[in-house]
């Protein structure tokens, strides 16, 4: 009996040793098991962060759309409100170009009859004054022809002013000065010099060319209105206590004349 246990026993330890074993391999399986759901669990929460993530970006993406959108659509309004603005000074423009047109037709229209006056009665004055013409008269001259030419010449550089062409103007009045420094409308086209240099701003000029007039023609009826003109240039540049000096000169000066008026009239406004 003993022999045949002392047989057996090799065999039992064998077989204990192969449970053993199999028992070990099926807790390491049951280990790879666990590791393996816990590989899958984390992979399932990876994805759904990921789904969560993809969600906030795609929220994020519309949010930052619609703040875009909201941008847009202000400055969409502020271009709105600088286009009626922009009209509104459009048109202030073309309403102040129509009365500053309107004025120089007024002006030039009354510029011009005092200019004629002027014309006839030195006219006059030369007639009566003048001794009888001898009875051998030098060789004729074509005066006619030289006055037409001359007053071709002015014409045409009012014409250009009137059409607001300023600074051809300027060029063709100081053609007109070179070539008829003797015409009875050289302080005419000093004065208007003067204005075309104010209508393109350029203030400085256009003082200097009224201060022109002022200084060689002192006595001339456009002298109240150059002045004035160089009050108004005064007052663009800032100067604004020059350029009332100047409109207290053209009512003390010229109290009668509508330059004075005009005068008065902008320093009461200043006050």
């Amino acid at each position: 009996m003993r022999f045949r246990l002392f047989l057996l026993l090799p065999f039992l330890v064998c077989c204990n040793l192969s449970y053993a074993g199999l028992f070990s391999d099926d807790e390491a399986r049951q280990q790879i098991a666990i590791q393996q759901k816990k590989i899958g669990e984390l992979y399932d929460q990876e994805r759904a962060l990921e789904k969560r993530i993809k969600r906030f970006e795609e929220l994020l993406d519309n949010q930052a759309l619609i703040e875009l959108n909201n941008q847009v659509e202000t400055l969409k309004l502020d271009i709105n409100k600088l286009l009626g603005q922009i009209e509104i000074l459009t048109n202030e423009n073309e309403s102040l170009q129509k009365r500053q047109k309107d004025f120089y037709i007024d002006l030039d229209t009354r510029l011009r009859r005092t200019e004629q006056l002027n014309v006839s009665a030195v006219e006059e004055s030369d007639a009566t004054s003048s001794p009888p013409v001898a009875a051998t008269s030098p060789p004729s001259i074509n005066v006619g022809s030289t006055e037409t030419a001359e007053n071709r010449a002015y014409e045409i550089a009012h014409s250009q002013f009137r059409n607001g062409e300023y600074q051809d103007a300027i060029v063709k009045f100081r053609d007109f000065l070179k070539n008829y420094p003797e015409s009875q409308r050289v302080p005419s086209a000093h004065y208007w010099i003067g204005n075309s240099y104010y209508a393109l701003r350029d203030f400085k000029s256009a003082i200097n060319a009224q201060q022109k007039l002022v200084n060689t023609f002192p006595s001339n009826v456009k002298i109240p209105d150059a002045l004035l003109n160089i009050a108004s240039s005064q007052q663009e540049m800032n100067d604004g206590a020059s350029a009332k000096k100047t409109l207290e000169n053209i009512i003390s000066k010229y109290p009668t004349s509508d330059a004075a008026e005009k005068a008065k009239k902008r320093i009461v406004r200043k006050k």
